[in-house]
């Protein structure tokens, strides 16, 4: 099902068309591993991220994933009440060409998660990350979707510069999105901050340094927050470094061809919505957020439920957090 993005709203881009539900849990699509890479610098980084690029050839899927989007995965097995596992989502890493040029391999992102229960202290394994994470090439996966509709580039990109923000594996969709706009040929002008805690997580690296040296306007920020540099550069989180970029960051967001994208963990946007309201002049800050007058002026620490209520951003704002 194609679904297209018209609108009359001059304040939001009208957003590429889009195709969803190809394959439903009902009737998923079967892909294959064709590869499984280590994104994190070795044993010494925090956490354990992989690269895992699936063929979609033989399924409706192939060539009609945007970036942006994402897809089902459904685990084998059962949960601990004999009930078949339900389907994760999991941001699309690739530009629409795919991994292989013709949209037939598709990527992800995948964290391992490894934690304890709160009650007892036992061991707690994510279904889904590790059971992708030990995947084999050759190896079978149930997927579902395309999935999204609205965290996708709009459908003239030429017309908009972009700020992306990103912290941990919400870096994937940027990868694929930056991919997209420079085979589209780097008409726009391109900032990425990245957050991560120390320099061994950063995903993609390489990878995203030579795209942006490619391009001239295209910038890519790491932002470190607890890893003390060689240089004395204190630890930093993404919304401290917006702050500090302002030399980059200014002119981009005082231009109305500006859109702000921000993927990771919940909660990022928030400081992020902060540092905007604190160093951008009212005339551009108008372009992405909406703040209550006496919110603006309070001292009070600004909360998440504020969000929406007291601070709304405006459809030049696509957000996708996750927990």
């Amino acid at each position: 099902m194609s679904l297209p993005h018209a609108t009359s709203d001059p304040d939001r881009p009208t957003l590429q068309p889009v195709t969803m539900h190809l394959h439903t849990p009902a009737d998923p699509a079967i892909a294959r591993v064709v590869a499984n890479d280590r994104c994190t610098a070795g044993t010494k980084s925090a956490g354990i991220v992989r690269h895992i690029a699936l063929d979609i050839s033989h399924t409706r899927l192939a060539g009609k994933f945007i970036p942006g989007q994402s897809f089902g995965v459904i685990p084998p097995g059962t949960d601990p009440k004999g009930r078949p596992h339900k389907l994760r989502l999991y941001s699309l890493a690739s530009p629409s060409a795919g991994e292989d040029g013709d949209g037939s391999v598709i990527a992800t992102t995948v964290k391992r998660t490894i934690d304890e229960h709160w009650d007892d202290h036992s061991l707690f394994l994510g279904v889904a990350s590790n059971y992708l994470c030990d995947l084999q090439i050759g190896d079978e996966v149930r997927l579902t979707g395309p999935s999204g509709k609205r965290f996708v580039l709009p459908q003239n990109p030429a017309d908009h510069d972009f700020l992306f923000i990103a912290t941990g594996t919400g870096i994937a969709p940027f990868r694929g999105m930056m991919m997209e706009l420079a085979d589209k040929g780097p008409k726009s002008r391109v900032t990425l901050l990245m957050g991560v805690p120390y320099a061994t997580d950063l995903l993609y690296h390489q990878q995203l340094t030579d795209l942006t040296h490619a391009h001239e306007h295209w910038h890519y920020l790491p932002a470190l927050s607890r890893h003390h540099q060689d240089d004395g550069t204190e630890p930093q989180y993404v919304h401290e470094l917006l702050r500090r970029s302002a030399e980059i960051a200014l002119p981009l967001l005082e231009n109305p061809r500006t859109l702000i994208y921000l993927c990771g963990v919940a909660g990022m946007e928030l400081g992020v919505f902060r540092a905007l309201a604190n160093f951008l002049p009212p005339p551009a800050l108008k372009q992405f957020l909406h703040i209550d007058p006496e919110t603006l002026a309070s001292d009070e620490p600004w909360t998440s439920r504020m969000i929406h209520r007291s601070i709304k951003p405006t459809r030049r704002v696509f957000t996708e957090v996750y927990a």
